[in-house]
């Protein structure tokens, strides 16, 4: 459509793996002499990756040519969503082996029969495999059998694995180690540059007919390439609608904004590689937000310090029993501190004795609680074990005893004392 008005006798971008368009890198020069390397050597396995739209099939046909010139048995296979049957009966269909068995053995046996042919002829049979990423393990481990078809010196078949890097990630399986040793040789192909999308551009116009007229100016050219990424199938692409929109405007000179409407049109203005930065690339404010939360969720929270005891108090509570009356004790005393029932002045001393023996053992309280603890209250006495429950508690010393009982014998004659007031008292009388 755009050829006459550019002046052009084919098209300059088509996307179809034309090996007249092959150009001609570092890296691509790198590959292709590996690749014929291999080959000519007799290595065995060769391995070709790339990213995708990075020219691998483009130079792939380059390789099958130039085989097909030296008369080179080859057989190339492009699908990889094939079964370990179907991928023999299409390798033997492609090499033009006749074989009309179903057999797995028959077939890997004529095989091999045929590729000693090949190595007395002196030829070399190469087999292609494109797209090895999808190839399943299965068929990996058996195309990797097929090296074993060899002399004592000398590879009989030599097989070529072409994909994507996804390829490699794959041949690092456990499973896959013995394939992965036998790679004798890797090569890659690689993006281009800005100088190299500039003269990229510059050959597929010139094989394509080109005057030398200008078509494409400087801004344009690197708006492609930063578009593009310099993948060149992407360059293609924007190229074919770049000439496509120049023509249909009338437009002799294809401008950076033109380049800018078709990225815009192929959702090409932001690049992957960009999208996935800014995509992963966290908010601020949610980073701060979370990690505040995060502090606040890791933070223990401190539960509330219980209130600080008298010196009085601790020393009642280290005892374990309380000389104040039963509801002072009750309020005062810890909630986990059972507190006796109050009984005769007849039987203290018995009941006491056996509340004291079933009493559970007093809560240890860290130091920090005690307002002004005293010396003794810091580190117990050695002499004073602590007693389990069922334990008798040892002999306090005769001095404590005597007083004890003392203090009690007053508190009973003033609880009498306090009785007879009540009962002189006369009664009521009824009128």
């Amino acid at each position: 459509m755009y050829k006459e008005f550019f002046g052009l006798r084919a098209n300059p971008f088509n996307v179809n793996p034309d090996p007249r368009y092959l150009f001609l890198t570092r890296h691509t020069e790198e590959a292709l002499a590996c690749l014929t390397y291999g080959i000519q050597s007799r290595k065995g396995f060769v391995l070709l990756t790339g990213e995708v739209g990075t020219g691998k099939t483009t130079l792939i046909n380059k390789l099958l040519e130039w085989l097909r010139v030296q008369q080179v048995p080859t057989a190339f296979v492009f699908n990889s969503r094939l079964n370990v049957p179907q991928f023999l009966d299409y390798m033997l269909a492609d090499f033009g082996i006749p074989s009309d068995t179903r057999s797995k053995s028959q077939i890997l046996l004529r095989l091999y029969n045929w590729l000693l042919d090949r190595y007395r002829a002196g030829e070399t049979a190469v087999l292609i495999v494109d797209e090895a990423q999808g190839l399943s393990d299965e068929l990996l481990e058996e195309i990797r059998m097929m090296t074993n078809l060899e002399t004592f010196t000398e590879k009989l078949l030599q097989i070529v694995l072409v994909g994507q890097p996804e390829l490699e990630q794959k041949l690092k399986q456990p499973n896959l180690r013995q394939l992965r040793q036998r790679l004798t040789l890797r090569a890659k192909t690689h993006p281009l540059t800005s100088e190299e999308t500039k003269s990229y551009v510059a050959q597929r116009l010139r094989i394509a007919g080109w005057n030398g007229q200008a078509i494409f100016d400087s801004g344009s050219l690197s708006a492609i390439h930063r578009y593009s990424c310099g993948i060149p199938r992407v360059v293609n692409l924007i190229c074919e609608h770049c000439l496509v929109s120049a023509f249909v405007d009338q437009q002799k000179i294809v401008t950076a904004g033109v380049v800018e409407i078709v990225a815009r049109d192929f959702d090409l203005i932001d690049s992957p590689v960009s999208g996935m930065a800014l995509s992963e690339e966290p908010d601020s404010s949610s980073l701060s937000s979370s990690s505040s939360t995060a502090s606040l969720e890791s933070e223990p929270q401190s539960s509330p310090e219980a209130p600080p005891l008298s010196r009085h108090q601790a020393r009642v509570f280290e005892m374990g029993f309380s000389a104040s009356s039963s509801e002072s004790r009750q309020r005062e005393a810890p909630a986990s501190l059972a507190i006796p029932e109050p009984v005769s002045n007849a039987n203290f001393l018995t009941s006491s004795a056996q509340q004291t023996a079933s009493h559970s053992p007093a809560p240890v309280l860290p130091l920090g609680s005690l307002r002004d603890p005293a010396p003794e209250l810091i580190s117990p006495p050695p002499s004073a074990p602590v007693l389990s429950p069922r334990q008798t508690p040892p002999e306090t010393p005769s001095t404590e005893k005597f007083d004890l009982v003392d203090a009690l014998k007053t508190l009973a004659n003033l609880a009498d004392r306090l009785r007879e007031p009540e009962q002189d008292v006369p009664k009521e009388r009824k009128i």
